[in-house]
């Protein structure tokens, strides 16, 4: 039992490097129109209640826009992307068990519906796996007990 008044929750310590946790709230601030567009029609759990949080750091990389819960990145490329790096970056997360979409900024400004139908398309792929009960055990301990 617990002193009255006194939490006896327990907050785990930022484990985001300073620099890190700065850079992402610098690209927050500075944002580019594509990702402002995406951005305002994604926040507030606007797409189909799923929450999307922006300029996240997901182990040594900062992704644009984020759904935790379904473990969903949403990259917005300029000219400058599209190499090895961004390879890189793909493969690390996928291999953290995230899916990654990566669209041009192009798109994002000039074809905003079709980028939120393919984003909400991989939300419910995703929410449905989720939901997939475990599978059945082998028939070889079925009636055990």
């Amino acid at each position: 039992m617990g002193v009255p008044g006194v939490s006896t929750s327990f907050v785990a310590p930022r484990t985001i490097p300073t620099v890190q946790r700065e850079r992402a709230r610098t690209m927050r601030n500075e944002a580019t129109p594509a990702e402002r567009k995406l951005w305002s029609r994604l926040r507030a759990s606007s797409l189909d209640g799923h929450k999307f949080s922006r300029q996240i750091a997901v182990g040594p990389f900062i992704c644009d826009l984020v759904c935790r819960r379904l473990k969903l990145v949403v990259e917005i490329d300029g000219g400058q992307h599209g190499g090895d790096d961004d390879a890189r970056r793909t493969r690390y997360l996928e291999a953290h068990g995230y899916t990654v979409l990566r669209f041009w900024n192009v798109q994002v400004l000039q074809e905003t519906d079709g980028v939120l139908t393919t984003i909400a398309a991989t939300l419910h792929k995703a929410s449905a796996a989720a939901k997939t009960p475990p599978p059945a055990p082998p028939a070889s301990r079925r009636g055990e007990r």
